[in-house]
């Protein structure tokens, strides 16, 4: 693909990925977590497996690759999407977008202690502080003092579905070769398998009241765009951009999850939360945007980034 072409898909991920935080918040008003999550990767795999054999493709049988998808599903849908959920209950979506945009850095951090190849630039170290910073001012000083009380749990559930994330986008490498759909579809029909009988046992959504209109057509949208089209987005981007180039949607995404919430939801990030969000973005951006006098560094760092050995 050519560049323009990858900036375009990266725009398209981000405005699906960073609607998603809506759509979980006003699905969650009336649906259980685990419930939410299942309905969500169902559809998507659904959805994936007849586009899949209207193209007479198929899922291949190697144990091995099935063994790469359900770990892509753990650290990719099933743990991440059941803390953002469980998380949106509690916080507004703008600031779970927020608080899920420091994925770059986390991924790059991985990739250092995963690949130890050359060193990191003063550029990238310091994106990596501003962005941790970020989420320092995001969740308060007064966070440890608060103890378990309060947001600070469900903003770190948010903070440890970004950390899947990362390893999910530096682990989708393993699919280099694969069509987009394969692993999108492959790492779907992992998550709906787990999730759909831990929902049964666990919410049993039987004795819940009827969830409303609007949460169902959320759930709707949120499994058909913002997970089967957006993995299939992803895995795309990964063959072009490699990992830590494709994880730099989270910032796009950030942005993109506030103002929806403002727009839409009548959500107002105080000061904390936009002071967080800048100190994220310069971090993140930092990291992952070339560099006047080198343009070419950053396709270079991406190239040796290898994936991780499993």
């Amino acid at each position: 693909m050519s560049r323009r072409t990858d900036l375009a898909l990266l725009l398209l991920l981000s405005l699906l990925w960073g609607a998603s935080y809506a759509l979980i918040r006003v699905a969650v008003e009336t649906i259980p977590p685990l419930t939410l999550v299942a309905v969500r990767v169902t559809i998507a795999t659904v959805l994936l497996q007849l586009v899949m054999a209207r193209q007479s493709a198929a899922l291949p049988r190697s144990p091995l690759i099935w063994r790469r998808f359900a770990i892509q599903a753990a650290m990719n849908g099933i743990l991440p999407f059941s803390l953002i959920a469980w998380g949106e209950q509690r916080i507004d979506s703008g600031l779970a977008g927020v608080l899920n945009s420091t994925t770059p850095i986390f991924a790059f951090l991985f990739a250092r202690i995963w690949t130890r190849g050359e060193p990191a630039s003063l550029r990238q170290l310091g994106g990596t502080l501003l962005g941790l910073a970020g989420i320092v001012a995001i969740v308060g000083p007064g966070a440890l003092g608060a103890g378990l009380s309060g947001e600070v749990p469900a903003q770190a559930a948010i903070v440890a579905a970004t950390l899947c994330y990362a390893v999910a986008v530096l682990f989708g490498r393993n699919f280099a070769g694969l069509p987009a759909i394969v692993p999108a579809a492959g790492s779907t029909a992992v998550s709906a398998l787990v999730m759909v009988p831990a929902a049964l046992l666990i919410d049993r959504p039987w004795t819940l009241p009827l969830p409303s209109t609007e949460s169902i057509l959320a759930l709707v949208i949120l499994g058909t765009c913002s997970t089967a089209g957006a993995f299939v987005v992803y895995f795309r981007l990964l063959g072009s951009l490699g990992s830590i180039g494709t994880a730099s949607v989270a910032y796009l995404r950030a942005a993109v999850s506030v103002a929806i919430g403002i727009l839409f939801l009548g959500e107002l990030p105080g000061w904390q939360t936009a002071g967080g969000l800048v100190l994220v973005l310069i971090g993140v951006a930092a990291m992952t945007l070339p560099a006047t006098r080198h343009p070419f560094r950053f396709r270079s760092i991406l190239a040796k980034v290898p994936p991780p050995v499993v």
